[in-house]
């Protein structure tokens, strides 16, 4: 009992709770219609490419102008700017169902309307990442974060075998629709919040230079630059599921868009499993992030070698529950390991990283599939994600060599040498050992001691 109430804390919270029960319904229109998109065009043009394509459209924006998006999110009150970005996002999912409901969708409006709901998202997606942290607090951060990743992912089993159903039946104008409908109950859960009880980070004030000041901090901050250069392979080539399963779906298994519904369902129930297993741990870091991203890469070969309908199925289980894990590691870490005045502009990055990466990955994923075949861009993804491994394992070791030598050239594990290497993180402990929970307790983490104690006291 004990264990499970540790999996749902966060929920204690109250306006966490309206937050969280709007963006359950929200999240099921939201993959109701990011399926029924890919499934559009694909019928349409049968082309991998072409849904590479839309899929990048949508994240391009974010790949060109996330940065802006995170200062936007540091200067200004993250709760009114979600109740714009919310309201607008809403109002192109209706567009959306008025132009194929009447007949008249073309595949030109289909990549415009993407496009816009990029720029939406541009600046939805840091507003959103770090308003979790006002709601919550910081001891419920890394919590929070999780329960979020199951809850965009039980969106995703109901929202995809929602959709296949009502492609085959009544047509994706329904599927728009209804997602247009769904925002109404985030702006809904957002008017109920009692503000007094918020968090609030302190606003950025504005001058020039803020988004040259977030790569800056970045760049010398090894925790975040790592996980983030780790998130954009990942991001790039792995996560590119809304193009590589039509083309499984369809040119592998000769599927139609309830098997496409099938397939991404399951991958979301392996996902509320193993999201649900890790809200319920206490620890994460920077090792636990490689570990998992070796172990997603492997999952994702196999799925790519599935002989069978039933055997993608079964292994795009254990894909979700990798995905979702990988997902909120990395989320937490970048959160928990950033400045507040900071932390727009960083989960900024995380968005161009992980999301901003798709306008080259979709294409490339699609191209692949059209030339060599739908397996092998499924596979490329889980190559990708064991490459990201292997460059965390070696920025880990790496890491660590250097608070050996800073440890050495200060003479020993003396009380203050923990300091004194340049953890960055509040007392002093020992000094190799460096208190890996007083870097996490600590705003930011500096320096390479602060990584190396990370790596060596969250497994």
């Amino acid at each position: 009992m004990r264990r499970i109430g540790r999996t749902f804390s966060s929920l204690r919270i109250r306006n966490y709770r309206y937050y969280f029960a709007g963006q359950s319904v929200s999240l099921i229109g939201t993959w109701m219609q990011s399926i029924t998109q890919s499934w559009l065009v694909y019928t349409r043009t049968h082309s991998g490419f072409d849904v590479g394509l839309i899929v990048a459209l949508q994240t391009l924006p974010i790949l060109l102008f996330g940065p802006i998006g995170g200062t936007i999110a540091d200067r200004f009150g993250k709760y009114r700017i979600l109740l714009y970005t919310q309201s607008l996002a809403g109002v192109q999912a209706l567009v959306l169902a008025g132009l194929d409901l009447t007949g008249h969708l073309q595949l030109w409006e289909l990549f415009a309307i993407a496009t816009s709901l990029g720029f939406i998202n541009m600046v939805d997606n840091p507003t959103r990442q770090t308003f979790v942290g006002e709601m919550v607090g910081r001891d419920q951060l890394a919590n929070a974060v999780t329960l979020n990743s199951v809850m965009v992912n039980v969106a995703r089993a109901i929202g995809p075998a929602v959709a296949g159903v009502l492609i085959a039946t009544v047509g994706g104008g329904w599927c728009f629709l209804i997602n247009g409908i769904s925002f109404g109950f985030v702006i809904a859960s957002l008017r109920l919040m009692h503000k007094d009880e918020l968090f609030p980070t302190p606003r950025a004030a504005r001058m020039r230079g803020q988004v040259r000041e977030g790569f800056r901090y970045v760049g010398r901050t090894p925790l975040l630059r790592d996980a983030l250069i780790m998130m954009a392979v990942v991001g790039c080539l792995t996560y590119e599921f809304q193009t590589s399963l039509p083309l499984i779906t369809g040119n592998t298994f000769h599927g139609d868009a309830r098997v496409y519904g099938l397939l991404t369902a399951c991958m979301g129930i392996g996902a509320v499993v193993g999201g649900l297993i890790a809200a319920g741990r206490k620890r994460g870091g920077p090792r636990r992030l490689v570990n998992t991203a070796a172990l997603f890469g492997v999952v994702v070969l196999v799925a790519s070698l599935a002989p069978s309908l039933a055997m993608e199925a079964v292994v795009l289980l254990f894909v979700g529950a990798c995905s979702v894990t990988f997902l909120s590691l990395g989320n937490s870490t970048l959160q928990l390991g950033s400045d507040p005045a900071m932390r727009g502009r960083v989960m900024s990055l995380w968005s161009v990283a992980f999301l901003g990466s798709t306008p080259i990955g979709g294409p490339l994923v699609g191209f692949i599939g059209n030339t060599l075949g739908a397996r092998y861009a499924l596979g490329v993804g889980g190559v990708a994600a064991l490459g990201a491994a292997g460059f965390g394992w070696l920025a880990l070791r790496h890491q660590k060599s250097l608070v050996v030598r800073e440890t050495t050239a200060s003479g020993g594990a003396g009380p203050g040498a923990g300091a004194g290497a340049g953890a960055g993180a509040g007392a002093g402990a020992g000094a190799g050992a460096g208190a890996g929970a007083g870097a996490v307790a600590g705003v930011g983490i500096d320096g390479p001691a602060g990584l190396a104690a990370l790596a060596g006291g969250a497994e």
